[in-house]
């Protein structure tokens, strides 16, 4: 099962556990593909960036780290229009699409507003937790 995991669900995996943490970490023991792209992997970066700056403690390094060596990199096609109304989220569903997975995991609002769009399920971490994990 291949499954694009949005910004929100990685820095809270990275620095605040719980659900998150738990779909991350299945995600690097190989409990399911992760996919991403060069512009989500830059995404991640510049915000475990900004998120330092106020959580010193976490050492975010090691974490981006297996998600690169992990993760499918795949460079998607552009979407014919923009599907979300923040156009940074587009990203997700492009990626998605050209990788052909079906679940992108998302806490975000502009995202979870167009679950179904050409197929693609767009799921809290709660209820992708509930769905897939073990």
């Amino acid at each position: 099962m291949k499954v694009v995991l949005d910004t929100n669900v990685v820095m809270s995996a990275i620095f605040f556990g719980g659900i998150p943490q738990r779909i991350l970490s299945t995600s690097l023991e190989g409990g399911f593909e992760l996919v991403a792209s060069a512009a989500i992997l830059k995404e991640y970066r510049e915000v475990c960036i900004r998120l330092h700056e106020q959580h010193q403690g976490v050492d975010y390094l090691p974490a981006l780290a297996m998600i690169e060596a992990a993760a499918t990199i795949i460079e998607p096609s552009a979407l014919p229009a923009p599907v979300c109304s923040d156009p940074d989220d587009d990203y997700f569903i492009a990626c998605a699409m050209s990788s052909g997975a079906k679940i992108i995991c998302s806490g975000d609002t502009h995202l979870l507003n167009v679950n179904g769009y050409n197929g693609i399920e767009i799921l809290k971490p709660r209820e992708f937790a509930d769905a897939y994990l073990p």
